[in-house]
């Protein structure tokens, strides 16, 4: 569920009872007809939205942000109390392996903490040997911002250490995000849509600087 639609209940919620409010402060001598029905419905609603609002607020406390991504840590974990496993369910949809097995990462903002959008061209630099290190593979993944891949002509929805990406002679690495090629650089590109879109960066059998938290994903950065 998004968060979106989250919104949209928690704000239902919040104006019925603000109307009923009023309506009380207006007239305080009003009573509510009470009916074991209505009771249900009310007491569903209220817990409704007490647990999302719980699961919102309380639930960034597991989450790490650096340089715009955002992660959890202990995500797939058994053991672990519910809070923290509806905080991954709402961050990572889908499958949710250990952390042992796969670390994810997600964004939709640059760098400097602005909306990801095709209309501006941005660039990944993996300063030499700061890849993600793992012990299987890695890869960054594109979408648009519902989560669906960016029909392109080239069929390329993801990019990592499998799609021949073109070190520098430095040995680091760019990664063009943008809704055309590069000139020159074609086989680093992940082309994005014209809209606003959402990366997703995983690694599997992510290494052990991975799993202590040192490791850090660098910034998306926009081409000036």
């Amino acid at each position: 569920m998004t968060r979106t639609v989250l919104t949209y209940v928690i704000g239902s919620i919040v104006v019925g009872a603000l109307i009923f409010g009023a309506r009380r402060i207006a007239n305080p001598t009003f009573t509510y007809p009470r009916t074991i029905t209505t009771d249900v419905i009310q007491g569903t609603l209220v817990g409704i939205g007490l647990a999302f609002t719980t699961l919102l607020i309380l639930g960034n406390a597991y989450v790490t942000k650096v340089n715009g991504w955002t992660t959890i840590f202990g995500c797939g974990e058994p053991g672990h109390d519910l809070l923290q496993r509806a905080a991954c369910n709402v961050i990572f949809l889908g499958p949710i392996n250990t952390p042992q097995e796969a670390m994810y990462w997600t964004t939709s903002k640059d760098g400097a903490g602005h909306t990801l959008r095709g209309t501006h061209e941005y660039v990944m630099h993996f300063p030499a040997g700061q890849l993600p290190p793992n012990n299987a593979f890695w890869s960054l993944t594109m979408s648009d911002a519902k989560n669906r891949f960016v029909a392109n002509p080239y069929k390329r929805y993801s990019v990592g250490d499998r799609s021949g990406l073109v070190p520098n002679a430095d040995g680091s690495v760019d990664i063009y995000l943008q809704t055309t090629a590069p000139a020159g650089h074609e086989s680093n590109w992940l082309p994005a849509p014209s809209g606003n879109f959402i990366l997703w960066l995983r690694a599997y059998l992510p290494g052990q600087a991975i799993l202590d938290g040192e490791y850090k994903v660098p910034p998306v950065l926009e081409v000036q």
